[in-house]
């Protein structure tokens, strides 16, 4: 069996970790382990796209971190989701697949150690991954193991919204993840026939031939011998086990938990390792930092038609749409509701945009609380390209303990501007004639707060997360770099890191699609 001693050893079954283990497996014995448990198809939370609130609000399959206090969002502890389950967090994600600009990976390809990772270079990549349902085949890909489909956009409030783009002077992109990415338009979902498209779905079912799959098995400590990765030790069943492998030990645990467990190895800043009473294997001081995430806004409105899906809310409507759903996956069950949005440019002279909208039909936060009693409707903005940056630390050298972050939100002028520009564009786009017969007051800022100092102070009380934490063990090849061009970690052999923590710079977007990109092209890379 695989798990007796595994060529390849890939801790975390998120985006990066269940491609990498469908890749791998074709070729070696893979064993992968997750903390959280199996994504039981019984679970409505985890394959309804409308259940997303579900998952979000409650830790059964989800980490459920906070951040510390932060000091620009009134000191308030930002909410950092991430997935504790099969899947990692495309199993609790809102479904938007993304890529991102061509331009990003263009940046990424112009740091030193970073020549590879052109657009041209990861195109195949994209490509590679998705079986998707529309756009350009120079694009787009026809035969991958992830399936995306396009919102339906029927509710006359996406309409309105897409009007009002033409209306404002914006474009109509035909397809964010195609030849241009700047304008309105319809949202790509990981999405299939109604049910969530997560990444072990995606790439675990059926489950490869030589790979080995452990669910709740919790990584305490990467083992090292010489300076080279040898295995793991991690906990299941309240048992202590280790586990070798013949290759590589890959990290594929996110920007929170990947250098959180490099930290708990000895792998990271040796003063804070030294404060934390942890040994010190190798002193690398990028471990935990350039921590980017990126930060958003909801503009909410009162609406004047009784056309929101906000009877879908209500207690007694909810079997009839489960059941529907449950059926043949169709109905306000089977979308994330996020079907329309845009990238735009907060400045002209930007070489690509740094703004994201999502527009969605009701007026509510993300995980469901704080909803408002009545027809609504909402646009979410913010920066795509933020100039702020956090940190992970470890909180104790406890291995159970959840670490401390920091994302340091909204710290610099860019970013307190490009935010107050967003908020500008959402009101403008709403206040176009599409809109006239639908538009009620202005629930949150309200229509009375204009100035710059009204805005910020209405970011600091209300902005939260986006949740795309990134960039924690950055690629490069510079002094705080952790990792090189291939995710393997500078000064330990055998050891890589592949999933959101190595961006060197987070992507226009949400990161499920360039993460799941990114563990194709270095896939390659390994079996090389």
């Amino acid at each position: 069996m695989a798990a007796d001693r595994p060529d390849y050893i890939i801790v975390g079954a998120g985006s990066a970790g269940s491609v990498l283990a469908h890749r791998l497996s074709k070729q070696y014995k893979v064993t992968l382990l997750e903390a959280g448990p199996r994504d039981y198809g019984w679970d409505f939370r985890v394959h309804m796209p409308a259940a997303l609130s579900h998952v979000l609000n409650n830790d059964r399959y989800n980490w459920f971190y906070h951040s510390e206090p932060e000091p620009n969002l009134n000191g308030r502890r930002a909410y950092c989701p991430r997935g504790r389950v099969l899947g990692g967090s495309s199993s609790i994600n809102g479904m938007i697949y993304v890529r991102g600009n061509p331009v990003d990976f263009d940046d990424w390809s112009e740091r030193p150690g970073l020549g590879n990772w052109r657009y041209e270079d990861c195109l195949p990549y994209f490509k590679r991954a998705e079986s998707a349902i529309a756009g350009d085949t120079d694009f787009r890909g026809r035969d991958g193991p992830l399936h995306i489909s396009r919102g339906k956009a029927e509710n006359v409030l996406f309409k309105a919204w897409l009007a009002a783009g033409e209306q404002a002077g914006h474009y109509l992109t035909d397809d964010f993840n195609g030849r241009i990415q700047e304008g309105f338009g319809v949202f790509d979902r990981t999405i299939r026939s109604g049910r969530r498209m997560s990444a072990a779905r995606a790439y675990l079912y059926p489950r490869p031939v030589n790979l080995t799959i452990m669910d709740k098995a919790r990584v305490t400590r990467i083992l090292t011998r010489s300076g080279k990765a040898t295995g793991v030790e991690f906990e299941k069943s309240g048992k202590v086990q280790v586990l070798n492998a013949d290759r590589e030990v890959i990290l594929c645990g996110g920007a929170i938990n990947s250098p959180q467990l490099l930290m708990l190895s000895g792998i990271g800043p040796a003063a804070h390792l030294a404060e934390m009473d942890i040994p010190v294997i190798l002193d690398l001081p990028g471990v935990g930092r350039d921590l980017q995430d990126h930060l958003e806004i909801y503009i909410q409105y009162s609406c004047q038609q009784p056309v929101s899906i906000y009877p879908a809310l209500k207690w007694y409507n909810q079997p009839g749409i489960g059941l529907r759903w449950y059926i043949n996956g169709s109905g306000p069950g089977g979308t994330n509701h996020f079907e329309t949005g845009a990238f735009l440019k907060s400045d002209a002279v930007r070489r690509a945009p740094d703004l994201q909208f999502h527009f969605l039909p009701i007026a509510m936060n993300y995980d469901g609380s704080d909803k408002h009693d009545g027809h609504g409707f909402q646009v979410h903005v913010g920066p795509m390209k933020p100039s702020s940056r956090g940190r992970v630390r470890l909180s104790s050298n406890d291995p159970f303990a959840a670490p401390c972050i920091s994302f340091n939100y909204n710290s610099t002028e860019h970013d307190r501007e490009v935010m107050r520009k967003g908020i500008r564009l959402a009101r403008d786009i709403v206040a176009q004639a599409a809109f006239d017969e639908f538009r009620g007051i202005e629930l949150r800022p309200g229509s009375e707060e204009q100035t710059d100092t009204e805005l910020d102070g209405f970011v600091s009380k209300f902005a939260e997360s986006a949740y795309h934490p990134s960039c924690s063990c950055r690629m490069g090849d510079d002094a705080f770099a952790v990792v090189d061009s291939e995710g393997r970690v500078h000064g330990i052999e055998n050891l890589r890191v592949i999933d959101a923590s190595i961006m060197p710079e987070i992507t226009n977007g949400n990161l499920n699609a360039p993460v799941i990109m990114m563990a194709e092209k270095l896939s390659d890379a390994i079996l090389a």
